[in-house]
């Protein structure tokens, strides 16, 4: 018997999960909370906020403005709620999440619980790791809308249940690959979009390409050193969903990361910027979590250190890039 699909979240990745799924499903719950959108998604068959060119087949979805409604009617829920908003979105969940398997396609962190989103789960809702998955990049949401060539990657600790996920999202314009690095992968997703928002300010002061590129090398390093210290497992930093997916976040005018460091280093005060961009910028959650895991560690990881210095510390994004690129090498 074919598993049912349920997708939680209205904004440009959940969109763009529907899209990828749609290409192998017949049927897909989505749960969109806005009621306007949703009813705009039935009406003219295109989310109104995000990715509005795509055409969505309206036919195949069953929307509701219920996440209650979708969770229960699906077999395999995949989380595509912005992190910060996540932990409020399950807590309107009555019935029981066990027997569901759960796929997280979010980069970042729970603000609640400081933990990244299958920790979160096992944790606060005892739901196993075993029927927990991630799904990452690098993909951006925009190209999967124009169907470009894209690459996912699918993570769980149970293989066959990561194999079926993989499978579902492999299409003529993805090609998802699977991994065991369950922990590693989702701990890179978090720090890429750090390390995006570091990019981004040093562009928005003026920094060139050359020291994007010494910048963003030693981000792979530090990213490296960060995961080992959390999760020694026999990695290669240079796969694609390492790698891979700070490349193409650090560097995309796609990403909201980037954007949202850009403008800090064109002079945008945090608040300013925040309030300016219509997506939430996960490296903001994510900056203040790896930065405490460091101190936990008691490791000193200059990069994750500097984001941190100039969003939660309000130190001036041109000093504080000075001293960095001082001890980059």
């Amino acid at each position: 018997m074919k598993k049912l699909y349920g997708v939680l979240g209205g904004g440009s990745w959940g969109t763009a999960l529907v899209k990828i799924l749609l290409e192998k499903n017949e049927s897909i719950n989505w749960y969109v909370r806005n009621e306007e959108n949703l009813d705009h998604i039935k009406k003219f068959k295109r989310n109104p906020n995000y990715l509005r060119s795509l055409v969505l087949d309206t036919e195949k979805i069953k929307l509701s403005d219920s996440i209650e409604k979708v969770v229960k009617n699906s077999d395999i829920i995949i989380l595509a709620i912005p992190s910060p908003f996540l932990d409020s979105e399950l807590k309107k969940i009555k019935s029981s999440l066990s027997s569901k398997t759960i796929f997280s396609a979010l980069k970042g962190v729970v603000p609640e619980s400081h933990l990244i989103v299958s920790e979160h789960l096992n944790k606060v809702y005892n739901l196993p790791l075993s029927k927990i998955g991630i799904i990452t990049g690098p993909c951006h949401a925009e190209e999967v809308a124009l169907e470009k060539l894209s690459y996912l990657t699918v993570a769980c600790k149970n293989q066959a249940i990561g194999e079926s996920m993989r499978e579902s999202l492999d299409t003529k314009f993805i090609k998802a690959k699977l991994s065991k690095d369950s922990v590693g992968v989702e701990y890179a997703a978090m720090l890429k979009n750090v390390y995006a928002l570091i990019t981004g300010i040093s562009h928005g002061l003026g920094y060139g390409d050359n020291f994007q590129s010494v910048l963003i090398s030693n981000s792979v390093r530090e990213m490296k050193e960060f995961i080992k210290t959390i999760y020694k497992f026999k990695r290669d930093i240079n796969d694609t969903e390492y790698l891979g997916d700070l490349l193409v976040t650090s560097y995309s005018t796609f990403s909201r990361n980037r954007t949202l460091g850009n403008m800090l280093g064109k002079g945008y005060s945090l608040k300013a910027a925040i309030s300016e961009m219509s997506m939430i910028s996960e490296g903001y959650y994510a900056t203040k979590n790896a930065y405490e895991i460091g101190i936990e560690n008691k490791i000193e990881f200059d990069i994750i250190n500097t984001a941190y210095d100039i969003l939660y510390r309000n130190l001036s994004p041109k000093k504080c890039m000075k001293i960095l690129a001082d001890k980059l090498n």
